[in-house]
This record gives C-alpha cells, sequence and structure tokens, in this order.
C-alpha cells in the first residue's frame, strides 16, 4: 500500500492518525517531489490528496474511506453511530474548520466564533452518552476523522472555553495518543502551515468567502458570494416575461395514474402500528416528512400518488388488545380512526390512507406467497420457540420480554431491541417472560415456512446497484443495508403461530398467519387497490414509475432487502424502490418519548397545546433528523417560533404587504427595477435554484433554510430601500414603489415555496396577495406574479408570540406525568418505583444502574444549564441544583465512593 498525502493539508492529518503503524508507504506531495523523476504511472495530483493506493490497484481519495480502511484492517466494526460522526463531520463540521483555518491563518483572525455550535454539540454529546469517546469507552475512527479537522484550527485544548470541560478532556485524550502526536508533528510542521497558508490565500473555501467582513448590513447568515453579470441579467430577463412563463399547474384526476410521457411519483410512508398513538418522532420520521415531498411534487406538476395506512395484522395488535379488553379489529378500529384525526390534523396530504386488514391484502399477500413457493424460494424448517404452557400457546414475538443478549437491556422484545436495534430470535432473551401471565416460557420445536433470502441474494444485489446508482438512498439506508449484505443473508421466517393475521394458503400451515414483516410490506399494494382497481399501473409499471418509500432508519432493512427479495422472487414485474428515504431518530429534551411515562408530545396532545399544526410542521421539519439524532426542545421551539417565523418570515411578508394597503392603496405600484432590485432578483433566483437542488434529493431541512434565507434578503432589502423613501419627494416614492413591488412578489414567492412545509400559512399567504391560482406552482424562475395593478387582500399577522411563560408550562406538561393512554378508566398502572432517599446504602458495583445514574446526571447537568442560560428564577434553579447534587451522592454511591459533602449554601429540598 502506498498513501500520498500533501504537507499542511488537515486531510493529510487524519489520513496519517488512522494509518498508526500500519504498513504502508508514505509518499509525500510538493514542488520537490514533483520535480523528481519518476518512473511508473503519475501518482495522483496534490489536489486529489489523500490517496491511498492498495495493493489490488483500486485507489480510495476520500480522507474518510481511507480512515475507515486503516479502521476495518485493525478490526475495528463500524457502528450506526460511528457512521453517523462521520457523516456529521463532512457535512457540518469540515466547511466550517475550513473557514475558521482561512480566518486564522489568512486573516490573522480568531475563529473559534465559526466552530461555536458544532463544539457545543459534540460536548452534548459527550455528556448525553456519558463516555470517554464520540462513540464508547475506547478511541474509534470517529474520534481520529473529527480530532483530524478540529486540530489545525485548535492546536490544544487550552483554547477551548473553560465550559466545554468534556470536550477539553477528550481533545486532551485523543491529542496524546501516539498515532495522533505523531501524525501532527508530521503533517503541521512550519513549513506545512506556511504551504497550506499559500494555498487557502489562491483557494478560499466556500464557507469562508460568504463569510468574509464587510462594511454592508449583514444578515444572519453572513454575507454572500458575488454576483455575476450574466446571473443578474437571466434574473432580470426571467422577471419580465411574467406568470406567462409559469408551466399551467396541473388539474387533479380522480383516480391518480401514471401517464404515459410524464413523471410519475408514487410516495409512500412507512405503515405505523395501528396499537398505539404516534408521537412527533414517528410524525417526521414518516408521514410528515413523505407528505412535504409530496406537496413539493404536486408543485412542479409531477404525477404524484401518495399512500399509506395503519399496519393492523400481527402481535401488537393482539397484545393492545388483550389489555384494553377488546377484540383486534375493535382496537383496529379505534386506533385507525385516532391515526387519521391525527394526520387529518397535521395537514397529511394522502390521496389515500387505507389498512391491512381488507379482503385485497389478503389476495395480493397469498398470491405473492404462491409465486414464491412455486419458484421455489421458500424452504420449511423446525425452529424451536417459547411456548407458555399456562396460556397453551406458542408465543409470537411480541408475546416475549426479557434480557437482550447484546446489550443486557432487560426490557426487550422477541423480536428486536429498542435499546441496542439488534434483530433478536425470542430464544435468544435471558429471563423470558410471558407478557400475557408473567409465566416463563419453554422451548420447544415448531414447523414454520422461510423466504430464502441467500438464494435471492444474486437477484437482489444486482437490482441494489441499479437502484443506488439511479436513485436518492440516504447515507444511512445503504449502510445499513450494506452491513446486512456484508453479514451474509440467512432464510428468514415469514409465518407464526397467531390467529390475528393474513391466513398461510399452505396445508400443514393453515392455522399459522404471515409474519408482519413478510405481510406489512405488502400493504401498500393492497392500500393502492382499495384505492384504485387500477393498482397494477403503480405496482407493475417499474418502466414508468419512480418509488419513494420515507421511513425510519429502523425499518430499512424490511424495505431494502426483504420485501424486494419477494418481489423480485415473485417475477410479476413488480415496481421496486428508487428512493429509499430514512431519518435518524427524534429524541425529546435529551430523553426519548414514552407514552407510558407521560415523557414527550404524542399526535393527539399536540392540537391541545395551542400551538397551531403548520408550527409544529415547521419546527418538525427544521431539526428533521437527516444525517443524525436530533433533539425536540421546548426553548428551542420558543426561539424558532418568535426569531426565524415572526420577527424573519412573518415580518418581510407582512411588511411588504401593510406597504402596498398603506402607501399604494392596496395595489401593487408601477415598477422601475435599478441594478439593486435586479441584484435582488438574482439572489433570489440562487435560493430558489438551491430549494429545487435539495428537495430533489429529499433534502427537506437544508431546503427550509433557502426559504429563510429569501425572507432575510427581503428584509434587508425593504430595509435599506423602502422605509426612509416611502415618505419622500416624488422620485423617492417611485423609487419606494419599485422596491414594494418587488418586495410583495418575493412574499408571494415565499407563499408558495411554503406550501411544502406549512400549507395552512401557505393558504393564508395566498389568500391575502390574492395570488392567481395559475401561479400556484414552481419552476426554476423567479417570475413577476403580482404584476403593477394587482390588488391585494385585507393583510394580517401570520404567526403568534409564544411566551416564556407558555412554553415552560407545557415543557412542565409533557415532562411526565400525564394521562398514559386512550385505554379508558379500567387500564390499570403500576405504581412508580419510589427514588430512595439520599444517603440510601445502595449495593456498588452494579454495571446497570452506574450507567442509569451517569445518564441521569448528564441530563440533569444540561438541564440545570439550560435553566441558568434562560434566566430562570433562583427558588427553580436552586431547586434543580439540588437535584443534580441528590443524584451525584446516588452515583458516587453506587460507585462505592464517599459521597461528596453538599456545598455550603446548598439546601436539599
Amino acid at each position: 500500500m502506498r498513501l500520498h498525502v500533501a504537507a499542511g493539508g488537515p486531510a493529510a492529518l487524519k489520513a496519517l492518525a488512522a494509518a498508526g503503524d500500519a504498513p504502508v508507504r508514505l509518499l509525500w506531495a510538493g514542488p520537490a517531489a514533483e520535480a523528481a523523476p519518476r518512473r511508473g504511472p503519475a501518482p495522483p495530483s496534490a489536489a486529489g490528496l489523500p490517496a491511498l493506493e492498495l495493493s489490488t490497484g483500486t485507489v480510495l481519495f476520500s480522507p474518510n474511506a481511507i480512515c475507515q480502511f486503516f479502521a476495518l484492517a485493525r478490526g475495528e466494526e463500524p457502528t450506526d453511530l460511528t457512521n453517523q460522526w462521520l457523516e456529521w463531520e463532512a457535512t457540518e463540521l469540515q466547511p466550517a474548520a475550513a473557514a475558521a483555518l482561512y480566518s486564522q491563518l489568512v486573516l490573522g483572525r480568531e475563529a473559534l466564533g465559526v466552530l461555536g455550535e458544532l463544539l457545543a454539540h459534540i460536548e452534548q454529546n459527550l455528556a448525553r452518552r456519558g463516555t470517554a469517546y464520540l462513540a464508547g469507552d475506547s478511541s474509534s475512527v470517529a474520534d481520529v476523522v473529527v480530532w483530524g479537522t478540529l486540530f489545525p484550527v485548535l492546536q490544544d485544548e487550552s483554547r477551548l472555553p473553560g465550559e466545554l470541560g468534556l470536550l477539553r478532556g477528550w481533545f486532551q485524550r485523543v491529542s496524546l495518543s501516539e498515532p495522533c502526536r505523531r501524525a501532527a508533528g508530521t503533517a503541521l510542521s512550519p513549513e506545512a502551515l506556511l504551504q497550506l497558508k499559500s494555498q487557502l490565500q489562491k483557494q478560499p473555501p466556500r464557507l469562508a468567502v460568504e463569510r468574509t467582513p464587510s462594511n454592508e448590513p449583514e444578515d444572519e447568515e453572513g454575507s454572500e458570494r458575488a454576483l455575476s453579470e450574466e446571473e443578474i441579467a437571466a434574473a432580470a430577463d426571467a422577471w419580465a416575461r411574467g406568470a406567462a412563463a409559469l408551466p399551467q399547474p396541473r388539474q387533479p384526476q380522480t383516480p391518480v395514474l401514471p401517464l404515459e410521457g410524464e413523471r410519475n411519483i408514487l410516495i409512500t410512508s412507512a405503515l405505523p402500528y395501528v396499537n398505539n398513538v404516534p408521537h412527533l418522532g414517528n410524525i417526521i420520521g414518516c408521514v410528515l416528512s413523505a407528505d412535504t415531498f409530496a406537496r413539493y411534487c404536486r408543485l412542479r406538476n409531477w404525477n404524484t400518488l401518495y399512500v399509506s395506512g395503519t399496519d393492523e395484522y400481527g402481535t401488537a395488535t393482539e397484545t393492545k388488545a388483550v389489555e384494553e379488553g377488546l377484540s383486534p379489529q375493535q382496537i383496529c378500529d379505534k386506533y385507525h380512526a385516532i391515526h387519521a384525526d391525527i394526520y387529518q390534523w397535521f395537514h397529511i396530504s394522502f390521496d389515500y390512507f387505507g389498512r391491512t386488514t381488507t379482503p385485497q391484502q389478503t389476495a395480493i399477500a397469498q398470491d405473492i406467497f404462491q409465486r414464491l413457493l412455486a419458484r421455489g424460494f421458500l424452504l420449511q424448517d423446525t425452529v424451536e420457540q417459547l411456548r407458555c404452557e399456562r396460556c397453551r400457546r406458542f408465543l409470537a414475538d411480541r408475546f416475549v420480554e426479557g434480557t437482550c443478549p447484546f446489550c443486557g437491556y432487560q426490557e426487550a422484545r422477541g423480536d428486536q431491541c429498542d435499546k441496542c436495534g439488534k434483530l433478536i430470535n425470542a430464544v435468544e432473551l435471558k429471563n423470558p417472560q410471558c407478557k400475557l401471565c408473567r409465566a416463563v416460557p419453554v422451548v420447544k420445536p415448531t414447523r414454520h415456512l422461510f423466504l430464502d433470502l441467500p438464494k435471492l441474494e444474486e437477484r437482489l444485489e444486482p437490482w441494489l446497484e441499479r437502484s443506488w446508482a439511479g436513485g436518492h438512498w440516504t447515507a444511512n439506508a445503504r449502510y445499513i443495508t450494506r452491513s446486512w449484505l456484508r453479514d451474509g443473508l440467512k432464510p428468514r421466517c415469514i409465518t407464526r403461530d397467531l390467529t390475528w393475521g393474513t391466513p398461510v394458503p399452505l396445508d400443514g400451515f393453515r392455522d399459522k398467519v404471515f409474519y408482519v414483516w413478510f405481510d406489512a410490506p405488502i400493504g401498500y399494494l393492497s392500500i393502492t387497490a382499495n384505492y384504485t382497481e387500477h393498482w397494477e399501473r403503480w405496482w407493475k409499471n417499474p418502466q414508468q414509475v419512480e418509488l419513494y418509500n420515507f421511513m425510519a432508519k429502523d425499518n430499512v432493512p424490511f424495505h431494502s432487502v426483504v420485501f424486494p427479495c419477494s418481489l423480485l422472487g415473485a417475477e410479476d414485474n413488480y415496481t421496486l424502490v428508487s428512493h429509499l428515504i430514512a431519518t435518524e431518530y427524534l429524541n425529546y429534551e435529551e430523553g426519548k418519548f414514552s407514552k407510558s411515562r407521560g415523557v414527550g408530545v404524542f399526535g393527539d396532545m399536540a392540537k391541545d397545546t395551542g400551538i397551531p399544526a403548520d408550527i409544529w410542521r415547521f419546527y418538525l421539519l427544521s431539526l428533521r433528523p437527516e444525517g443524525q439524532d436530533s433533539t425536540f426542545c421546548w426553548a428551542d421551539l420558543l426561539l424558532r417560533n418568535n426569531g426565524e417565523l415572526l420577527n424573519n418570515l412573518g415580518n418581510f411578508i407582512n411588511r411588504a404587504a401593510m406597504f402596498v394597503c398603506k402607501f399604494f392603496g392596496g395595489t401593487v405600484p408601477p415598477m422601475a427595477l435599478a441594478l439593486e432590485d435586479k441584484r435582488l432578483l438574482a439572489r433570489v433566483t440562487l435560493e430558489l435554484h438551491r430549494y429545487h437542488e435539495l428537495l430533489e434529493k429529499v433534502r427537506i431541512r437544508d431546503a427550509l433554510r433557502c426559504v429563510l434565507s429569501i425572507s432575510r434578503h427581503g428584509n434587508q432589502y425593504i430595509q435599506v430601500n423602502a422605509w426612509k423613501r416611502i415618505k419622500g419627494d416624488e422620485q423617492d416614492r417611485q423609487r419606494a414603489g419599485t422596491v414594494t413591488g418587488v418586495a410583495v412578489n418575493v412574499a408571494a414567492l415565499l407563499g408558495v415555496l411554503l406550501q411544502p412545509y406549512m400549507p395552512g400559512v401557505s393558504a393564508t399567504i395566498q389568500g391575502q396577495l390574492r395570488i392567481p391560482p395559475r401561479c400556484i406552482v414552481l419552476s426554476h424562475s423567479f417570475t413577476c406574479t403580482l404584476p403593477p395593478g394587482h390588488r391585494i387582500g385585507t393583510v394580517s399577522p401570520l404567526f403568534q408570540k409564544l411566551e416564556p411563560e407558555q412554553i415552560e408550562a407545557l415543557r412542565k406538561r409533557f415532562g411526565g406525568g400525564q394521562p398514559q393512554d386512550l385505554a379508558g378508566p379500567q387500564a390499570k398502572q403500576s405504581p412508580p418505583a419510589p427514588e430512595p432517599p439520599p444517603g440510601t446504602p445502595t449495593a456498588p458495583g452494579d454495571p446497570q444502574l452506574i450507567q442509569e445514574l451517569t445518564e441521569e446526571v448528564a441530563k440533569q447537568g444540561s438541564h440545570v444549564r439550560q435553566l441558568k442560560a434562560t434566566k430562570a428564577e433562583k427558588a427553580q434553579v436552586d431547586a434543580e441544583v439540588a437535584k443534580l447534587l441528590e443524584l451525584k451522592q446516588r452515583l458516587a454511591l453506587a460507585q462505592g465512593r464517599t459521597p461528596a459533602p453538599v456545598p455550603k449554601g446548598k439546601r436539599k429540598k
């Protein structure tokens, strides 16, 4: 192996640290190296370094891929967490660190401000996980990569603020490790830094250019790159063409069916289990993300069908029926209505929201089964399964609970552990219990049917390569799928010993039903069949239909491996997924949503908060967990509502419209564009192009930032140009009229761009501005849709301020203790275990207890810091500090240490 590196390049630091003592030949690029005579093929150019030449002839150019290669060579297996850190480093940290390095080396300015939020992100993650390193208690490739990006800027931990204590400790530990210490001394010599400075002067990083200080007014995102004359002229030409240049909006048809020669988009969101109420994380992970994209597709005039529904068969439904004393069908009817009401309140625009307990589901699932059976893709085998002798039944996965064999979590289900995410066979659980009667089950043999995934693998892999090459699959979807393939596919059981499900149409198995993860994805087909008898025109038409699947990451393998294998094996020209869009998880206030503990906001509760549905949509989409887990935070909701919506977006649209009403009689005034106006048109056009580019790649959260950026440009434009001229002389008034006319057209564009995100607000803007219906469509051009003489309607504020007292009351209300569920008065709760008082002897050395208390201390510490940052009342802060001290004492006892005395003046409550 040969590793080519460029002196002074920050990327070289990561590669060298990751290489460690690996047997690799190091080749430096530079003027001297380039002047030397060579034999054989030319090495990679300095611009493409670092590069790792493998013995097979393959060359790796990505620094992170090189680091991952060396980690794998050392036997370090990648995890979801390390992959999340690598993606975060590449998309968030790297650009900001490059800008900071430019400011530091070239401009000679302090640069840590650029990294503030990113450094806080690392600190918060270290605190939440309670580990010494980013992905655990030992160093991983994630630590090397993140450290390698930060080290050229920081050099040592002393430059970090004192409140980032955990980050300082982590940075010092990694910096002192031998591979990193050696890499820093080699790659960042004074000569190398001079070479890097020269390189940055010639080619500044993009973010640095955008944030170069100037004397002009600056918006929240910093100043922008220079516009070319061609861009300004093109934007002015597009504006002048007016509404006539827009495509005609598509007239809705019923039912929506694929059309020859058009782009036909089929969208599904993962079917929610019918047995529970979705929380905000469920909503953003599936239906809301899919709805936003579906609305965008319709605005683009693409022929779009969006279907979903409730997943109603399986153990989860039987379990809930037993809990509530109802039949499975009654449970399905009850919770399907609850789901439908919630999604209607959130303005989810399904073309059809169905359910899986239908004759069409039975017919289609059994047909696919028969086709797989006839083609030899099903196996029969005897398996060991847990049986409850007291209940006289074999126990399906969700009727069993026990300790996870992988992570030790004590409430793991019989199919999957909710803590570590690993799939489990119920017989692997430690200390299993029957969930119905709490008896200890016994292992007994039973016969089942299996999908022969190893036999189908030779069909699956070529299809995956084609789908990945032509479609948009999120990084986590690709990684999870590859991990299944890397480990080798195994036959997967598709039957269960239940009564509530699609019956298996095969002698010897007629007392069984299909397993939910064979049966449920077929629900997309049957729900479409309930929508239209011509369902096969969508689902057996891969030549004309693009299929988008939206889901959370835990559903990926069933949509990328199991379901495609079923359809490939059926050999019936089924439409397979083209774009698989998976989110990470949304957490709640540094914890998890829990209906049983009353923690977090669930769909049926959101409308009782007094906060409109569109505000919920905006906030959830603005923190959509696209590349890593994100966290719902009440304080953040207040800031975004009052800042981004009220003061930015709402302020601009209201000001633009009020100027028309107050100073121009409610009629858009004549416009004579000056260079400054054309520059705004060009700036808006750039943001519009970026908006399209991002949404076409289903980067929904990032595209929303383009909308907010346009309104920021608009606010600045009005402030500089209109306010002082509106009451001036005739020339000033004409200038103010041009600015007002342009601004209200920008507001009209925002009214359309917002439609996928905030449909109710969008409709209000359309009504207030009286935007012509034929202009409710999106193109890549910003045109004048409200020409001079256009009369607008009555203008009123779009958003209301959220008060700190209101938000604090909601935070307390949803912090634990609200009613559990909709089971009714007969549903009983187990009383919570009492908290042990301070000083209660605790058996030292219990790893699980220590871990739980460590997490509690970190969470409470974060809460205390947040209260202090928001200048909460002293009594409230003191009470929370007292709780933190008590938790620390309990942790000390659990660790076998003598608790530190409570500081003088801190009285326990």
